[in-house]
């Protein structure tokens, strides 16, 4: 894969929000929470309990078409940074990583990075879908995740 190809398989986009990067993170790590900012309109669902805490954690989510995903975190650090990589229950992740970095402007205001990365992606079958993948959709992650930490 050329250095072009590798960066058109990686979508990023950034905002900063009016919350504490503590409260924002809160809302990231807690996957009961994700279904209300997800913009992919993917989640539908992840039981209660299952806050991240560390790398090698695996949290589950119920996706809106019914299927299941175990998420595997493969970066964290509290309060700053935490990515995951999906899979079907029991199968090995086909390579796509969800991101988030989160670094502190002030007291009350968070720059927010949210970046999918499918530069490793195996399975032919979801390419199209990573493909269609776009900055909009994070930005509307974004953007109501923003909402919900700044109603705080």
């Amino acid at each position: 894969m050329t250095d072009e190809e590798q960066g058109s398989r990686i979508v990023s986009a950034s905002r900063e929000v009016r919350a504490a990067a503590e409260v924002v993170f809160e809302l990231i790590a807690d996957p009961a929470r994700q279904p209300r900012w997800d913009g992919n309109d993917n989640l539908a669902d992840a039981a209660e309990g299952q806050r991240v805490r560390a790398v090698g954690a695996v949290f589950t989510t119920t996706l809106t078409r019914g299927g299941v995903r175990e998420n595997h975190v493969v970066e964290f650090e509290e309060g700053r940074r935490i990515a995951w990589i999906p899979a079907e229950p029991g199968r090995t992740p086909p390579g796509h990583r969800w991101a988030w970095l989160l670094e502190t402007v002030d007291a009350s205001r968070t720059r927010v990075t949210h970046t999918y990365d499918w530069t490793r992606l195996t399975d032919e079958q979801r390419i199209p879908r990573a493909r269609a993948t776009t900055a909009a959709q994070l930005e509307a992650s974004l953007s109501r995740l923003a909402a919900l930490a700044e109603q705080r």
